[in-house]
């Protein structure tokens, strides 16, 4: 996550949070409470109602069924132009449920808030993306402890692991069917590996580099 986060009060008038958002060169910022309790969040969608119907003549129908942007476009503060409740995270959720709630909700950037609601600070797309740059040899190394070294702590030497661009290749002669298909989805849950191809259990394969390399 990116911190210190930039964040907002309920009574920041409508210019500051253009000035917030522009100055940081975000697309949203939490609103807060005094103690710093997340209560509400001001996106750049909330704020372009004001644009959008600046000098626009609905009609009675049209202005029924756009209600909350009208509301928004009439609005001079974050507390009555931010959208509630606030969708958070909490610091300890994995990458791929931030990711999934971004998702899901359609945001570019989440409050990640403590357990009393404060803010902790914002993880965004990018944030999430920047996984994707971890080297090939950190990824290389936890599979081979957290997959390889779990599933076959006898046979090692026998699976060889090679990553490159995030794609990880495991190759060798892997006793267990079951466990060779699990072998092949595992490395998948490792944070920032791309695609997995894998040849467990194949006798084409070869038996993989000796212990002595």
């Amino acid at each position: 996550m990116t911190f210190p986060a930039v964040a907002v009060r309920r009574d920041t008038p409508f210019k500051e949070n253009v000035r917030a958002m522009t100055a940081r060169q975000v697309s949203a910022v939490p609103v807060v409470e005094g103690d710093g309790r997340v209560v509400g969040v001001v996106s750049e969608a909330d704020l372009l109602p004001k644009e959008e119907f600046r000098d626009r003549d609905l009609t009675r129908a049209e202005q029924l069924q756009r209600v909350s942007d009208l509301a928004k476009a009439a609005a001079v503060t974050a507390e009555e132009v931010m959208s509630t409740p606030a969708i958070v995270v909490r610091p300890d959720v994995t990458l791929g449920q931030a990711a999934r709630s971004m998702a899901v909700n359609r945001f570019e950037r989440l409050p990640v808030i403590d357990d009393e609601g404060r803010l902790l600070g914002v993880v965004s797309r990018g944030d999430l993306l920047k996984v994707f740059l971890r080297s090939d040899e950190g990824n290389e190394e936890e599979v081979r402890r957290t997959v390889v070294a779990c599933l076959f702590p006898a046979l090692t030497h026998t699976i060889h692991v090679s990553v490159h661009d995030g794609v990880v290749t495991l190759r060798g002669r892997g006793r267990d069917p079951a466990l060779c298909w699990v072998a092949e989805r595992l490395p998948r849950a490792v944070e920032g590996v791309v695609d997995v191809h894998a040849r467990l259990g194949d006798t084409d394969a070869g038996p993989g580099p000796t212990e002595d390399g």
